[in-house]
């Protein structure tokens, strides 16, 4: 199937409520395993490439998750979709031949995020909404589960995906070569503006309950959500920064779409928590605080 085209959205999502909350569940569909080095780098980029070939008993388990948002009006809303089961078997399946082999994944079928959803009694044609952070293989891998939803994706995300040799950025095309929905936020409209620290923000349903904040970088199109939730909000800051300790530390991964964005969307993230010492933040690849975190918050 050939890829379709993303539409543009310039205007809320329906179902939004005045003065609505919701809450989340953090759902991890796998670990990937690898070293530090190419997560925060502390040299060049030749001294993160060879810690590839580093001891794999001291390699770190990095989860790969999906947050499955609850909304009174909305219903039932996904940020990325982790893994696709096929990947615990034959990650090649699903990956392709050269991502596939390139990382190291550790994953069991019931992992998947349709099949954590089932277990909660919850069907994958009950999701409605699929917000894309960005659509890296381990953000995408499982669009073919969510076929009744919409895709929501930052500007530039769609471009970037669909480029010719986008293999060798983390996309797989294969992955959005199903019938659904693609709709790419434009950052640039009247309805687009500025929400605490984060210079361009939209307002998914219109309510405040679901900010998307634009924070390009480590992807052309990333985006990173703020949740308002009874008495906090809570950040899903995605990939713009993979833990925490970035934040303090300041190390760039290996693979950055283009620093100079990164960095300033590094800043715009560090003055939120900074100025909001109350909120929840977490960061999708977060090894050290991902054990913390509670199986759902409102």
């Amino acid at each position: 199937m050939a890829l379709a085209e993303a539409t543009r959205l310039t205007q809320p999502l329906p179902g939004g409520q005045e003065g609505a909350t919701v809450a989340f569940r953090p759902l991890n569909s796998a670990h990937m395993l690898g070293p530090l080095e190419p997560m925060a780098m502390s040299g060049s980029r030749l001294k993160a490439l060879r810690s590839l070939r580093s001891d794999r008993s001291e390699w770190l388990r990095f989860p790969i998750p999906a947050f499955l948002i609850e909304h009174p009006g909305v219903g039932l809303v996904l940020v990325d979709t982790g893994l696709h089961a096929s990947v615990a078997t034959d990650p090649k399946q699903n990956l392709g031949p050269l991502l596939g082999r390139l990382y190291t994944i550790e994953m069991e079928p019931e992992q998947a995020v349709a099949a954590q959803l089932r277990a909660l009694g919850i069907a994958p044609r009950d999701i409605k909404v699929v917000v894309m952070t960005h659509m890296h293989m381990d953000h995408s891998s499982a669009i073919s589960d969510f076929t009744e939803a919409t895709y929501v994706l930052g500007e530039g995300e769609w471009d970037a995906f669909s480029a010719p040799r986008s293999t060798f950025n983390g996309y797989v095309k294969k992955h959005a070569a199903v019938a659904v929905e693609f709709r790419e936020v434009v950052y640039d409209t009247r309805l687009v503006n500025s929400y605490s620290t984060f210079g361009r923000s939209f307002d998914l349903f219109g309510d405040g309950s679901v900010r998307l904040v634009y924070t390009p970088g480590h992807s052309r199109g990333h985006q990173s959500l703020i949740l308002r939730l009874e008495g906090r909000e809570a950040l899903l800051a995605g990939d713009a920064v993979y833990a925490l300790a970035t934040l303090d530390h300041e190390r760039r991964g290996l693979f950055l779409d283009d620093e100079h964005t990164w960095r300033r969307s590094l800043r715009e993230l560090q003055l939120y928590r900074r100025e909001n010492p109350n909120a929840l933040v977490i960061a999708s690849h977060d090894h050290e605080r991902w054990p913390e975190l509670e199986a759902r918050y409102e």
